[in-house]
């Protein structure tokens, strides 16, 4: 297995909310410039994203300074195809991960995003019907014919990871998965193991647990406000999200956390959170309110 020279931004622009943001193309395009100027230069993609629309918006702004292409690495995931009355005869929600449809994929995607290459490529979910064969099929004629430079996954355990990795001569270079302290699954089911184990960092979605950290009413929600909210006084931010980008950058496997916020100031507190540094107990002070007990 060769080694991957892929390197993400420390923090990633996720463009799934896109087509609510309400923006025109030059809007769009000032967004993109403030990311670059913060020094997010990967950004994170998916076909079926607001419809099928999401890329095409993105596309629309990037066509009014190509030149700024160069200066970002472009994400994109395949794999989930939705049910849609009338489209392409779809009845139910599925997953395609065959050869056919990953290639028509990715074409599909360098036309929205006005590229011709992708950065990198991510199966977005485990699929029960992938024959990892014909995925690895795929990804060598993209490669081959330059469409995308390097390939990762999405959501997958290590047996997914494990399994698809066994088919292919480059590294997979990242898991995509859902990473908060609302959310510590991959904490503790070796996700985030492997990809220590590997020397590749997972994207972290969903990090401020989809907004829902700072309004929902559930007890296990209001203890970690709390708790979020005591240990931001002790640093010094009064922006709880802030500590909780630093808690998930405390984690071994360093994951890149993708910001999902079309507003520049959430993405410039975000970005400025890698100046916080938790302790150990506070980082443990977190996920004791997200279990609801102590470690034994």
């Amino acid at each position: 297995m060769t080694t991957s020279h892929f390197a993400f931004s420390d923090f990633i622009a996720g463009f799934w909310r896109i087509d609510a943001w309400n923006m025109t193309p030059q809007q769009r395009l000032t967004l993109i410039e403030q990311y670059l100027e913060l020094g997010v230069t990967s950004m994170d993609h998916a076909d079926i994203y607001g419809v099928y629309q999401c890329e095409t918006l993105f596309g629309e702004a990037l066509a009014l300074a190509p030149h700024l292409r160069q200066k970002m690495q472009l994400i994109s995931k395949c794999g989930i195809k939705p049910a849609f009355d009338g489209y392409d005869n779809r009845y139910v929600n599925h997953y395609d991960t065959s050869k056919q449809h990953i290639i028509r994929s990715v074409e599909r995607s360098l036309i929205e995003l006005k590229t011709d290459y992708l950065d990198a490529l991510l199966i977005h979910r485990p699929d029960p019907l992938m024959q990892a064969d014909e995925v690895a099929e795929a990804f060598l004629q993209l490669k081959q014919q330059g469409k995308v430079n390097h390939f990762g996954v999405s959501n997958f355990l290590p047996h997914h990871f494990t399994l698809l990795q066994s088919r292919l001569d480059d590294p997979l270079i990242t898991n995509q998965v859902e990473i908060s302290p609302q959310c510590l699954t991959h904490l503790h089911d070796g996700v985030l193991d492997q990809c220590q184990q590997l020397n590749i960092r997972p994207m972290a979605w969903s990090c401020l647990g989809g907004g829902t950290l700072f309004s929902e009413q559930t007890e296990k929600v209001v203890r970690l406000r709390s708790c979020l909210t005591e240990v931001a006084d002790q640093v010094s931010t009064a922006d709880i999200s802030q500590v909780i980008y630093a808690w998930v950058a405390m984690l071994p496997s360093k994951p890149t956390p993708i910001i999902g916020s079309g507003n520049i100031e959430r993405i410039r507190s975000a970005v400025n959170s890698s100046s916080i540094q938790l302790t150990k107990q506070q980082w443990f002070s977190i996920w004791q309110a997200s279990t609801g007990h102590s470690v034994a």
